[in-house]
């Protein structure tokens, strides 16, 4: 010792080594008792009180989803069948519910009622013509009997009273014709319905078959869905449908049938749903709208939907394992039925994290307070 207080006189550095190395030591054996506490402390501390779930097995109707655009079940033509007149008045509009048979638009009837007079004065003359034609025909057949005219003259009679007769007819049956445009100068409405177009203007000379409206027939819409090859040959007449629209509207509908043919363009087939709505105001024709077709029923797995957490753009939930400690699991999500969702990828005795799953993290250790 003597000799070691010698060397450090001597070097008086060595001194200050001595002393630092000697204060390190008293840190350390401080610091380290408090050092390896606190990871113990840490490790029985849960990150967080939770309540588990377990999946739910439930029966729910299997449904196909499927896109398509709104469309009226029938739309009719109403046209002009008659050509050549004027249109003297428009009576409906575009968006007017109307009945079958009430006057849409109509004719200038002045010249109508002008050659139906001629028409019925053509008929009289060709009535009276036949009255004296029979007549005299009557008159020949009484001299025949006694033998007083020649065949010729008797036959030139019964001849003359059947032109006679072929005109009249001839004139009752124009008659009749211009009776008929007169009525065809009246435009009806051939249904029950709404007016979807209007091109019928008062003033405009109009020809034969030129159409005037559109009319919706018996206000009654259908929903053209598309689904693929495979998922068509579950569709049956009779199931239910069910339409979301774009401003979040439902509409309940019945597929009335499906199409005979696959589109070779798309590999989709058509499938007509008739809706329950008959209000326009609802839906329109041209609508696009979003919709689910009901094929059956079956059984699949379900959890509460606040048990689910996406991360990354995927769906997982946490299962609970031993010591407590919760690990993330990876799930796809099926439809949504009420509060709770369709889920695969987790077995049905999976302990499942439900409320304070969003805070996790793989590996956390949990404090369970509850089951649901």
């Amino acid at each position: 010792m003597q000799k070691l207080s010698a060397k450090v006189k001597q070097h008086p550095k060595l001194a200050i080594v001595s002393a630092c190395l000697l204060l390190l030591g008293l840190i350390t054996l401080i610091t380290t008792p408090k050092s390896i506490a606190k990871p113990a402390a840490e490790a029985t501390r849960a990150a967080m009180t939770v309540t588990l779930t377990h999946p739910q097995t439930q029966n729910w109707p299997v449904i196909i989803s499927a896109n398509g655009s709104i469309e009226a079940w029938q739309e009719s033509i109403v046209g002009a069948e008659i050509g050549g007149y004027v249109l003297a008045e428009v009576q409906a509009a575009v968006g007017d519910e109307v009945k079958r048979g009430q006057v849409l638009a109509q004719f200038s009837s002045e010249t109508l009622k002008l050659e139906l007079a001629q028409q019925q004065a053509a008929l009289a003359e060709a009535d009276a013509a036949w009255n004296e034609a029979h007549d005299n025909a009557e008159r020949i057949r009484k001299l025949d009997s006694n033998g007083a005219l020649s065949a010729q003259q008797i036959q030139q009679a019964l001849l003359q009273e059947g032109a006679a007769n072929a005109r009249l007819a001839a004139a009752k049956a124009r008659l009749a014709s211009q009776q008929l445009r007169i009525k065809q100068s009246h435009v009806t409405a051939p249904d029950d319905g709404v007016i979807s177009s209007r091109s019928a203007t008062v003033g405009a000379v109009v020809q034969t078959g030129q159409e005037l409206f559109k009319l919706v027939r018996q206000s009654r819409l259908e929903w053209r869905a598309e689904v693929s090859a495979t998922e068509a040959l579950h569709i049956k007449t009779g199931q239910k449908a069910r339409l979301t629209l774009a401003n979040g509207k439902t509409i309940e509908g019945v597929v009335r049938k499906a199409a005979p043919t696959v589109d070779p363009r798309t590999r989709n087939l058509l499938v007509y749903v008739d809706l329950k709505s008959r209000s326009l105001d609802e839906a329109k024709p041209g609508m696009f709208a979003k919709g689910t077709l009901q094929t059956g029923q079956g059984e699949v797995l379900t959890l509460p939907g606040n048990s689910i957490v996406m991360r990354d753009g995927f769906a997982h939930v946490f299962v609970l394992g031993a010591a407590n400690k919760v690990k993330i699991q990876r799930v796809t999500l099926g439809r949504q039925d009420s509060n709770r969702v369709a889920v695969n990828g987790v077995s049905k005795e999976a302990k499942v994290i439900q409320s304070g799953a969003g805070f996790l993290a793989d590996g956390d250790v949990v404090k369970v307070v509850a089951t649901q």
